[in-house]
């Protein structure tokens, strides 16, 4: 596992990439943007907290990590107890420390969820930053970057075309200039985007620029980077959007306002609503994120204030800063964990931090989307190259001068993904050690019996630390009257939840499965390489689906050999093995989308359903048409 200990030395020189087609850029204002390092011995002490770092931050923290000990406590009450009634085995102690491990990150995720309620509960989603409802006229000359890697031309440059609308109808799109970064390789995608760009060229109101690197080292990172080296000086701040990002005009109009309030914030990350599903599984993760996913941000937010992290899109930075304390190094060794920086976002956000600027995240604006992988299959492959990327942080974790928050936010990346093999860990240990025993037809009746009652107490504990957050942000959406209408009704609601809540019981296990192969392979020093998303797949064909879920069912096959010598536990282990059984019908269905999902009012309805998803497609429609012509 080379690259996991040692020094990141600042490479001192560097030299732009040749571009293959630059002939649609403005005149370049250059920009220094050293790398920078970040070994346990090498780099600068942590700066001074910012002046928007929140003054009872420490407090927050305190809550939610005191109130995370407390749970944690009680949840390992019952199996230690249980197991130190006849002494520890071995396989007792091995387990505990297992499922000490995933007890206390479902701990840490309840109560962040909890204090996210809270916030949205009481109005003070805008506490640490205000941003104002009628901004005044930009002040300062902002870039908006998309970056592509062999994506749909005309369907990205639909998304800009709306944005430039937007900017034009509020009157400030002197005010901002759009960059298409293109890295795509193949021939017959780079004329794609070609004619888009001319389509959209012809009649946009913003300047609109497009070039084509020719060496795309670094991918999405070095693309950005290439930008600020060569055009950085001439913007304040820049607006980065994946290939599937929309914004709205006044959310860009609000995070510019803030940036130029408070100069000492160099990063403001937005929480993307997902947009545009068109299948089952794209449909239970855009009611996931819209139903839950704000008071998971704004618990963030509230107690990471301006240690907060970058999530690589949907946000805003200021240019000098990042291209002063953001330049990423090479990492020592051979890959998966040497080489460039794969998950660079998160790292930029705590050089950031490092050097002194705020890093907010926000869960007070709306009008901040993206689109999400359309199968289980497309979602475990982008999975794969995030997996390998998180874990390169390891070797990170004990950098000079970072945040502490930042480092624990570069754990928990890790740990998104550990998590997997853990629970398989925890799967296998469990059943391990009830083999030790004779088949007891009578088990299930062991509810009853007062010496399992704290067991039986933790089992239930659990489920409601996983649970409840779901619960919050339907609790929340069911307070608010506008809100409930739009996502359907009360019934509708209550409705959508409980198949979300089965859906997802359902898709875990086979995503257990997909990461801890990931895991794996990284640690034995796979490298995933870098393959383009695959945004508007169609129905997932069932010999891909079998191919794809060939280990999950390969697991299940085991974990059903193994319960022939404890047929008595089956039903125990029924949730997690029938849907490693069923995995490759469970990608094909959730590829799908039901007739009777489609209607206004349907299951996973969400308020961006009937407005942006439609509008999204006559844009995108639209594009089509006139690059045609």
């Amino acid at each position: 596992m080379n690259g996991i200990v040692g020094l990141f030395q600042p490479v001192a020189l560097w030299r732009p990439d040749e571009v293959v087609d630059d002939p649609w850029m403005p005149e370049e204002a250059p920009l220094a943007m050293p790398r920078q390092a970040l070994g346990r011995d090498e780099g600068p002490d942590l700066a001074a907290p910012p002046a928007t770092s929140p003054l009872d931050v420490n407090l927050r923290r305190a809550i939610v990590f005191g109130g995370a000990l407390v749970l944690a406590g009680l949840l390992m009450w019952g199996p230690f107890v249980l197991y130190a009634r006849k002494g520890w085995q071995p396989l007792e102690v091995l387990g505990f420390g297992v499922f000490v491990m995933l007890g206390a990150a479902m701990c840490i995720w309840f109560c962040s969820a909890l204090a996210g309620l809270f916030v949205l509960a009481t109005g003070r989603e805008q506490d640490d930053l205000r941003f104002s409802p009628h901004p005044n006229r930009p002040k300062t000359r902002t870039a908006l970057l998309m970056p592509l890697y062999h994506e749909d031309a005309h369907a990205a440059f639909a998304r800009l075309a709306a944005l430039d609308t937007a900017l034009e109808r509020l009157g400030v799109a002197d005010c901002f200039d759009i960059f298409v970064l293109s890295d795509s390789r193949r021939e017959d995608i780079a004329q794609d985007e070609r004619a888009a760009y001319m389509a959209l060229r012809s009649h946009a109101h913003c300047n609109l620029y497009m070039r084509r690197r020719a060496d795309n080292a670094e991918r999405k990172a070095g693309n950005i980077a290439d930008w600020v080296r060569r055009h950085g000086g001439a913007y304040d701040f820049m607006i980065v959007l994946d290939a599937d990002s929309t914004m709205a005009g006044e959310t860009v109009l609000r995070l510019v306002d803030a940036m130029e309030r408070h100069p000492g914030v160099g990063l403001i990350q937005t929480t993307p609503a997902i947009i545009g599903a068109r299948t089952l599984f794209a449909r239970l993760s855009q009611f996931g994120v819209q139903m839950y996913g704000r008071v998971a941000a704004a618990g963030l937010a509230w107690w990471t204030g301006a240690e907060s992290s970058y999530w690589g899109h949907n946000a805003i930075l200021r240019v000098r800063a990042f291209a002063e304390s953001a330049g990423l190094p090479i990492l020592p060794g051979e890959k998966p964990f040497g080489g460039h920086v794969l998950s660079h976002d998160v790292i930029e956000g705590a050089l950031l931090r490092r050097a002194g600027w705020a890093v907010h995240l926000t869960a007070a604006l709306d009008g901040s989307c993206e689109q999400t992988p359309p199968t289980l299959f497309e979602f475990m492959r982008r999975d794969e190259r995030w997996c390998q990327g998180n874990l390169q942080h390891l070797a990170l974790l004990n950098a000079r001068g970072l945040h502490p928050i930042s480092r624990l936010q570069l754990f928990f990346g890790c740990l998104a993904y550990i998590a997997s093999p853990l629970w398989f860990a925890a799967l296998v240990i469990g059943l391990a050690m009830q083999l030790q025993y004779p088949v007891d037809w009578n088990s299930f009746l062991y509810i009853l019996n007062p010496e399992f009652t704290p067991f039986m107490l933790t089992t239930v504990l659990s489920a409601v630390l996983l649970i409840s957050p779901k619960l919050m942000g339907a609790a929340l959406v069911l307070s608010r009257p506008r809100e409930r209408r739009a996502f359907g009704g009360t019934r509708n609601i209550m409705k959508s939840v409980g198949l979300e809540v089965l859906l997802s019981a359902l898709l875990a296990p086979i995503q257990m499965v997909a990461n801890t192969h990931s895991v794996m392979q990284t640690f034995r020093g796979g490298d995933v390489g870098w393959a383009p998303q695959q945004r508007d797949a169609g129905e997932l064909p069932w010999e891909t689906a079998f191919k794809a879920m060939r280990w999950q069912m390969v697991t299940g096959l085991v974990f059903t050999a193994g319960l022939c010598f404890r047929p008595d536990l089956s039903l125990c282990f029924a949730p997690v093995v029938l849907p490693l059984l069923f995995a490759a019908p469970i990608a094909v269905m959730t590829s799908r989308l039901p007739g009777r999902l489609r209607r206004r009012h349907a299951l996973f309805a969400t308020p961006e359903n009937q407005l942006a998803s439609a509008t999204l497609a006559v844009l995108v429609s639209h594009s089509r048409t006139a690059a045609a012509r």
